[in-house]
C-alpha cells in the first residue's frame, strides 16, 4: 500500500478523498490506496503545484546499481576551490556512494549540479528555486551551444538533487527534456579495418585493435579486460563489469587467438591483459592514440574511434545474417531497440536494389 500522513489541511484532505480506491486504516492513522505505478503518478500529478511529496518513509535507499564496485569520490570532498564557488552538498555525495552509482556517471552529476548551483550564486537554498528558474537554466545552456546528451545529464543531475536527495519526487515532475538526436553509428568497411592492421606492426596494438573489433567490446571493457577472460577452450572472452556492471560473453578471434598467445609470451601481463609499463591498467588514452594512428597509416580519412570497431563488429555481423538478438547479447545491450539501429548502416539489403541510374 500507499501510505498518505499530512499536516491538517482541507485543500489536501480534498486532494486526497479524490484518488482511486482511497482508504484510512485506524491501526496506522493515515490515508491509503493500492500500491501501482499508476497510484504512484496520481498521487504527485495531484499534489503538483500544491504540496510537496516526501518519500522518506516510501522510497528507500536500497543500491541501485549492485555490480558497481564501491563508489570512492573522497576526492571530491577535499578539493582546494577558488573562493565563492559552491559545492555540491555532502548529502548529494552520500547518496551517490550509497546508489554506489558509477565512477563516470557521479562525475558528471557532481559537475553538472554544481554548474547549475553556481549559475543561481544569489540563491542560498536551491529548494526555493521552480521550474521557470530550471527552465531558464537550460535556456542559457542552449544558448551556448550545448549538445542534446550535456542538457540531458544537466536534468538528471538536477533531478537527482530535487526526487532523491531532498526526496521531493513531483517537484519537477513536467520540465521537458530536448528531443533525442537520433544519429547513426560510424562504421568502417571490413577492408579499411584490415589495412589498420596491416599497418599495426607492434604487436600489442595489433591486439587491441583486433580485440575492440572482433569482440565488439567497449574501450572500457578492454581496459578492464583480465588474463583469464580469455577462453580458447570455448573461443570466448568474459566481459565482467561491463556498462551497466553486467557480464556477459562474446566471441573470441581464432586468428586473433595466435597472436594473443605471442603477446602472452612477450608481455607477461599479471592481472589486466593490457598493462602500462609499470603496471596496471593501459590507459584510455593510449588506446585512442593507438586506433587514431592505425587509421592514419591506413590512409583513413574519417575520424576514427575505438567505438567504431564496435559499431563494425556489429553491423558486419548482421550484414553476414547473424540474428538480431545474437548481436544484441554479443554487444550487452538492454534492449533490442539499442541494436535495431545497425539495420539503417547495414548495406546487405541495399545491394539487392537497382539505383535507378543503372536502369
Amino acid at each position: 500500500m500507499i501510505g498518505l500522513q499530512f499536516y491538517p489541511d482541507k485543500v489536501i484532505q480534498v486532494l486526497i478523498e479524490g484518488l482511486p480506491s482511497i482508504g484510512w486504516s485506524e491501526e496506522y492513522g493515515m490515508a491509503f490506496l493500492p500500491n501501482n505505478a499508476a497510484n504512484l503518478t496520481a498521487v504527485f500529478t495531484r499534489f503538483k503545484g500544491v504540496a510537496w511529496v516526501n518519500g522518506h518513509s516510501f522510497f528507500t535507499n536500497r543500491p541501485l546499481h549492485n555490480g558497481n564496485v564501491p563508489l570512492d569520490i573522497q576526492g571530491y570532498r577535499e578539493r582546494e576551490l577558488p573562493n565563492g564557488y559552491r559545492v555540491v552538498p555532502e548529502a548529494y555525495l552520500q547518496k551517490l556512494e550509497l546508489r554506489k552509482y558509477a565512477l563516470n556517471t557521479a562525475r558528471v552529476y557532481i559537475q553538472s549540479f554544481e554548474k547549475f548551483l553556481n549559475y543561481f550564486s544569489n540563491c542560498d537554498d536551491p529548494t526555493y528555486l521552480n521550474e521557470q528558474d530550471i527552465r531558464e537554466y537550460l535556456s542559457h545552456l542552449v544558448t551556448q551551444k550545448k549538445s542534446t546528451s550535456y542538457l540531458n545529464q544537466s536534468i538528471n543531475a538536477i533531478k537527482f538533487y530535487y526526487e532523491v536527495v531532498m526526496e521531493m519526487p513531483n517537484r519537477f515532475y513536467s520540465i521537458e527534456r530536448p528531443q533525442k538526436e537520433e544519429k547513426l553509428p560510424q562504421v568502417l568497411s571490413k577492408t579499411e579495418i584490415m589495412e589498420m592492421l596491416k599497418h599495426t606492426s607492434n604487436l600489442k596494438h595489433r591486439c587491441i585493435i583486433s580485440l575492440l573489433y572482433s569482440s565488439g567490446l567497449r574501450k572500457s571493457e578492454l581496459l578492464n579486460l583480465k588474463v583469464e577472460g580469455i577462453d580458447s577452450e570455448r573461443m570466448t572472452i568474459r566481459v565482467q563489469n561491463g556498462k551497466g556492471a553486467k557480464d556477459r560473453i562474446t566471441l573470441l578471434s581464432e586468428r586473433l587467438l595466435d597472436d594473443l598467445r605471442a603477446y602472452y609470451r612477450r608481455y607477461r601481463p599479471r592481472l589486466y591483459l593490457f598493462e602500462g609499463t609499470s603496471g596496471g591498467k593501459y590507459s584510455a588514452t593510449s588506446v585512442l592514440k593507438i586506433v587514431q594512428k592505425a587509421a592514419r597509416q591506413a590512409k583513413i580519412r574519417k575520424k576514427v574511434t575505438p567505438h567504431m570497431l564496435r559499431h563494425s563488429f556489429a553491423t558486419h555481423l548482421l550484414e553476414a545474417g547473424t540474428d538480431l538478438r545474437y548481436i544484441q547479447s554479443l554487444l550487452g545491450h538492454n534492449s533490442s531497440k539499442t541494436t535495431e539501429i545497425y539495420t539503417h548502416v547495414a548495406v546487405n539489403a541495399f545491394r539487392q536494389i537497382k539505383n535507378p541510374l543503372d536502369l
